[in-house]
């Protein structure tokens, strides 16, 4: 499924149901590994401020005129470059679609107290769908909650499931009030 606004995958349902937890005025979000911007933009439609991180900054180029609203950096977080984010707290963090357990716990100590969590991506025995199958990029049975909690996060919701939409795959659906 797309958006037919801007030619990029329409975003989670599942992400998209959850954003209303970040509360009413302007916050800044921080959308790691941003891709496209569809979550990005997402957070947009609702008033609030956005840093879109992501190592290929190009596809957000794409994006309409809200998207003047966003802030982007063009970071990898895979290459040892230093952190960007030094002292830095957002009123959410969402990931989607992404792991990289060397910078998970930093990831999740950026989001400032009573902020939220916003995480979705592969889970173990996703190979059998197809990609990603590395077991590197896939996470665990409640190893994104198990962290937050280990920070003093309160866990709103902890899946591990199959889904069918857009495409079948195992995820993994964290979403975590700090």
């Amino acid at each position: 499924m797309t958006d037919p606004n801007h030619d990029i995958p329409a975003p989670s349902p599942w992400v998209v149901e959850h954003l209303s937890r970040i509360g009413a005025g302007e916050a800044r979000v921080l959308d790691l590994a941003a891709g496209r911007g569809r979550h990005a933009m997402a957070v947009l439609d609702r008033g609030h401020r956005v840093l879109a991180v992501d190592r290929d900054c190009g596809g957000l180029a794409q994006l309409d005129d809200r998207a003047g609203a966003m802030e982007v950096l063009e970071w990898d977080l895979e290459n040892g470059t230093p952190w960007p984010f030094v002292d830095e707290k957002f009123k959410a963090v969402l990931v989607v679609n992404y792991l990289h357990r060397d910078t998970l716990l930093q990831t999740m100590k950026l989001v400032d107290t009573g902020g939220v969590l916003i995480y979705e991506t592969f889970g173990s025995g996703n190979g059998h769908f197809g990609r990603p199958s590395n077991p590197d990029f896939l996470a665990k049975p409640g190893e994104i909650a198990e962290i937050a909690r280990d920070l003093g996060f309160w866990l709103v919701a902890d899946d591990f499931l199959e889904v069918t939409e857009p495409t079948p795959a195992i995820k993994t659906r964290v979403v975590a009030i700090g």
